[in-house]
């Protein structure tokens, strides 16, 4: 097998930080190559370097494809030598259809008249291709599901620029486990045909299961490369965080008490437009001092119930919520916030995160009013609080000055966190609170998560991870197609994986 890309001796700098420090990377020609590491290791900001979006006059080091240096001036450049990349936020368009996006900006033209029937065709050989049974054309994008719109940017890459390298970063962070099995397939297919892929991710077990080799990043060093038969996903780990990991997850504190501090009562969510219920009389409650997991699978309405009782408008509640036994009336997460409830959101991305503000500005947005003293605000008491949260979270920024969009996801995370808890908060809501972040961060969010209930807060945990249900949970919710099916006590009752999976799937 020969080598299709090699990038010699990388190194690209940002002010007041090294991101790539004399990398060197190879890639074979249908080979699949997982880049690993964790969050702020470099993985991305090598991506750009291959793709164009850092051009050559940007960073040090040679980019050689098929042998010959490569000067990449714009991503146009790497495309025309074949190289194609699918960020984690796709770039489709949602009102568009599926013909539309695959034809967007090369439509096939006969005489200046658009030839629909001549792309809708080609449209059809594509959707075959890919497997995507159920789909046609005409649908929308914004219709389908997210796996399917990931192969369909894959198909889009492919016929715009016969890609002969095609870098995927984080390709199943929002995948069900279908969807991830059909990508999987996709990849292999194409990998047998020729075409070299570097994929990015953090979840190992794709990983071990999907590719060829591996090369593992930390602090933007490359600290070495394997084929995946020739080490464990253990290995893998240690690898990546520099360290062993013996206990992913922080010991159990103590019991907590009877003392119920949030209680929802037949509870239902429908959607807004269409009046569709997609949650029907849950009634639960959480105790004061616990860690009270939610899991289901997708679909099954965990973030809608709990987002609607917190205050969100996306979907119509109705029901009761009782806050220390009294009854919450709740029209806006305002309400929530004042009673001392905070929440996390599961899209870090696009609800969550400002990307234009600086950690600082992130950090107390939410609760601006109590830094504002005799009509303005205090800027000393600002800074000192978001540093005083910088530390205890052990969030890694330059300064509390920078954008919060230069820092690794699970960075971006503890400012999330930072920004609930600088005020006085008893119950913080935390949907998919690992989700997009690698392993050595979880390890720090679990550790966040067990300091915080030893000081007094209470967790209602939204997950999709089972071994983090498992490790981080008191009791566990299980919801099936709107229900909550059962609460289990996993101290109590030895649950496994499949113990929950049972009820999550209503057997």
């Amino acid at each position: 097998m020969g080598t299709i890309l090699e990038a010699r001796n990388i190194t690209k700098i940002f002010p007041g930080v090294r991101a790539l420090d004399n990398i060197n990377f190879s890639l074979g020609e249908g080979e699949i190559h997982a880049i690993c590491g964790e969050n702020g290791a470099g993985k991305s900001t090598l991506n750009k370097v291959l793709c164009g979006v850092y051009p050559h006059t940007d960073y040090e080091g040679d980019l050689l494809i098929d042998g010959e240096v490569s000067k990449f001036k714009h991503i146009a450049d790497a495309e025309r030598k074949g190289i194609a990349i699918i960020h984690q936020e796709l770039s489709l368009f949602n009102l568009l259809s599926v013909t539309e996006n695959l034809f967007v900006g090369h439509e096939i033209n006969n005489g200046g008249i658009l030839d629909k029937n001549a792309m809708a065709k080609e449209a059809y050989k594509w959707i075959d291709w890919l497997n995507l049974e159920g789909v046609l054309p005409s649908m929308l994008v914004g219709d389908l599901g997210v796996g399917k719109q990931q192969l369909i940017e894959i198909a889009r890459a492919i016929r715009l620029t016969g890609v002969r390298i095609l870098i995927l970063d984080e390709p199943t962070a929002s995948l069900t486990e279908k969807e991830t099995e059909l990508l999987h397939g996709i990849l292999m297919k194409l990998r047998d045909e020729g075409t070299s892929i570097i994929y990015v991710s953090h979840k190992l077990d794709d990983v071990m299961e999907l590719c060829d080799k591996v090369t593992v990043f930390r602090d933007g060093e490359s600290v070495g490369s394997a084929d995946i038969k020739d080490i464990t996903q253990d290995e893998l780990v240690g690898m990546m965080v520099g360290r062993e990991i013996s206990e992913m997850y922080p010991v159990m504190g103590e019991l907590p008490g009877d003392e119920v501090i949030f209680e929802m009562k037949n509870f239902n969510v429908r959607e807004r437009m269409t009046h569709k219920q997609v949650v029907k009389d849950v009634s639960l409650s959480i105790r004061k001092g616990e860690i009270f997991g939610l899991y289901g699978l997708v679909g099954a309405g965990r973030t809608e119930l709990i987002s609607t009782a917190y205050g969100s408008d996306r979907y119509i509640g109705d029901g009761q919520v009782f806050w220390k036994g009294k009854p919450l009336k709740v029209k806006s997460p305002v309400d929530s916030l004042k009673a001392g409830i905070a929440y996390s959101t599961e899209d870090r991305k696009v609800y969550g995160i400002i990307p234009t503000m600086s950690v600082q500005k992130n950090t107390t947005i939410q609760f601006i009013k109590s830094f504002v003293n005799f009509l303005s605000i205090d800027k000393n008491l600002e800074v000192t609080r978001t540093e005083e949260m910088v530390d205890n979270l052990g969030i890694k920024t330059a300064t509390i000055e920078t954008k919060i969009v230069n820092l690794s996801g699970g960075n971006q995370q503890k400012v999330l966190l930072a920004r609930n808890l600088i005020s006085d908060i008893e119950l913080l809501i935390l949907d998919e609170p690992t989700r997009g972040i690698d392993v050595g961060a979880k390890q720090e969010i679990y550790t966040i998560m067990r300091e915080l209930v030893k000081s007094g807060v209470t967790i209602l945990m939204i997950s999709s991870e089972l071994p983090e249900i498992l490790g981080m949970s008191d009791n566990v919710g299980v919801m099936h197609r709107g229900r909550l099916t059962c609460v289990l006590d996993n101290r109590a009752e030895n649950l496994t994986q499949e113990m929950i999976m049972e009820k999550a799937a209503g057997i």
